[in-house]
């Protein structure tokens, strides 16, 4: 039976080596729970391990139960936050802050050399000096002690911390770490090696139980961390290369190598897959697709609520198609978020956590923005809220046609259904499962709005679309009857004036013929005028002549002939 940490706080401890027996007992209780794998034996043995550390704070072998047991439970961000001293970029960050603070606040004082005890009986002759050392510099050598002796001595640190920081999205940082404690490992296990036996390594000479689980753990530990370092590496080449495309200006070629990161068979880390979406929605911003920039800002958005560059890249694109209101809404809620760092005076999220913003330049960004919100209330005020620009919205250019609307509108529709809006969480490995509904919830009430938009923006398009073409086709209609109504007017006009001057026109004469044969087709169906054989003959031989294309009518003089 293990002892609970209640009963064992009851238990007096009047000396040191009660308390180290009382820790070495929770260790080895804590040891057999996490031996079973059962994840609330294991839970159980973090409280006694959380007791055992109350007493001695820096006790290693329960500093190293803990961290891969919380490791074991996937509780990623409590080991983050456990050896955060750890994380290559937070030691950067943290040096970069010690530096900044220490040149501000020693810059009255920056000499090498103090002068001290001066006095006014001295100028004739050199006062004393003395150096003065710094603090920082005495700081850091005293770190890199400390880093030394931690490297001799708990190397699990970076295997352990390396896989809790690829699972958090810090590919970089996991990859320093698995590498380095790969090496620090594989290091150890050959220092070990020497101390045994020539025989130990023959095949036939049975091991002993500690040769063997020391063999059996290092080659474990070295596997799972090599898989993982490729796996990292993987992902890493395929974001450089999709970076350096977006930056030469190939905003295709970055869509292709960020779209393969992202819907990849095998899950990537929830703070990685963010970024990657944050840069696809800038290379698809930069190629004119407003609509997939959107989603891909709202899946951000729904990994990672307060990411700031999300948030003012998605107003950015709402104000390029005029939709003023959702653009105020994302900037009231960039100010606020503007508003909780100022006040809390630090960055939102863990202090290991990567941003994209520096805490001194949020003062200036936080007026331009409150500069730019009333901007925009103003345009609200003067009535620009309906004018949306839907063609940008779709990506097509003015004017285009229905099929082009239409295969547009198909594309985009089977693309952002909301009923697939969920499924890039799938591919998703969150850094807590805590967070899986609330995730699924930003997701869908995002892609339910963005999919409103299209529905909307393609019933306008199309009835703009219909409106255009039925006054294109009543403009040819009135454009015909005009030309048609010149036509008449001229050839009337060209008549009256040969009737005045005596001449005839070919157009003229043309017309001319073309009524006598209609008259003369019509005059035939009809009695005939003429009376008598011979002439009723005449008559039929010009209409003869006449249909074979002589235009001129023969002149016949019907007076002259008697019947």
């Amino acid at each position: 039976m293990t002892s609970s940490p209640s009963q064992a706080a009851s238990e007096k401890k009047h000396w040191w080596l009660s308390n180290r027996k009382l820790v070495d007992k929770y260790v080895k209780d804590a040891r057999v729970l996490i031996a079973t794998q059962e994840q609330s034996e294991i839970s159980s043995a973090l409280s006694l391990l959380d007791a055992a550390l109350a007493l001695s704070p820096r006790f290693e072998l329960a500093l190293e139960l803990k961290a891969r047991s919380l490791l074991y439970l996937r509780r990623f961000k409590e080991v983050a936050d456990m050896l955060q001293d750890y994380i290559p970029s937070f030691k950067m960050a943290c040096d970069e802050t010690e530096s900044i603070c220490s040149d501000s606040s020693s810059q009255p004082l920056s000499k090498e050399r103090v002068k001290l005890l001066s006095s006014p009986d001295s100028l004739g002759r050199d006062p004393p000096v003395f150096k003065c050392f710094s603090v920082s510099d005495l700081k850091k050598k005293v770190m890199a002690g400390l880093c030394k002796n931690c490297e001799k001595q708990g190397q699990w640190r970076y295997l352990v911390l390396g896989q809790a920081c690829c699972h958090l999205g810090l590919m970089e940082d996991a990859m320093v770490l698995l590498q380095t404690g790969k090496r620090l490992a594989t290091a150890a296990f050959r220092r070990q090696s020497i101390c045994w036996s020539e025989d130990s390594f023959s095949l036939n000479f049975p091991l002993s139980a500690d040769i063997t689980a020391a063999a059996g753990t290092t080659t474990t530990e070295s596997d799972s961390a090599s898989q993982l370092l490729a796996h990292i590496k993987l992902l890493l080449r395929r974001r450089t290369s999709a970076v350096a495309a977006l930056d030469a200006g190939l905003h295709s070629e970055a869509i292709r190598h960020f779209s393969k990161i992202l819907e990849g068979r095998r899950p990537a880390p929830q703070g990685f897959l963010s970024d990657c979406y944050m840069h696809r929605a800038a290379a698809y911003r930069a190629a004119g697709r407003v609509a997939e920039s959107i989603a891909d800002c709202n899946r951000t958005l729904a990994l990672d609520p307060t990411n700031i560059q999300a948030l003012a890249t998605r107003a950015s694109l709402f104000e390029t198609v005029r939709c003023i209101p959702d653009c105020l809404h994302d900037l009231e809620h960039l100010k606020l978020l503007y508003n909780s760092i100022l006040r809390d005076r630090k960055l939102p999220g863990p202090a290991w956590k990567r941003q994209n913003i520096r805490y001194r330049d949020v003062h200036g960004k936080l007026g331009a923005l409150t500069t730019k919100i009333q901007e925009l209330k103003q345009r609200v005020a003067c009535g620009e809220t309906g004018n949306v620009d839907y063609y940008a919205l779709m990506g097509l250019r003015r004017g285009c046609s229905r099929s082009e609307l239409e295969r547009a509108h198909l594309l985009l529709s089977l693309r952002h259904k909301p009923d697939k809006s969920t499924n890039f969480i799938d591919r998703c490995e969150l850094a807590d499962e805590r967070d899986l509904d609330s995730v699924r919830d930003r997701a869908k009430m995002s892609a339910l709005l963005l999919y409103r938009w299209i529905q909307k923006a393609y019933s306008n398009l199309m009835t703009t679309i219909m409106e255009e073409a039925a006054a294109e086709k009543q403009r040819k209609r009135a454009q015909a009857a005009l030309q048609a109504t010149v036509t008449i007017h001229g050839v009337k006009t060209v008549e009256e004036e040969e009737s005045i001057t005596g001449t005839t026109s070919p157009a003229v004469e043309v017309a001319a013929s073309n009524r006598i044969s209609s008259s003369e087709n019509m005059g035939t169906s009809s009695s005939s005028p003429y009376q008598g054989v011979f002439c009723r003959d005449l008559h039929l031989v010009g209409n003869l002549l006449s249909q074979a294309g002589f235009n001129r009518p023969i002149q016949v003089k019907y007076e002259a002939l008697s019947c």
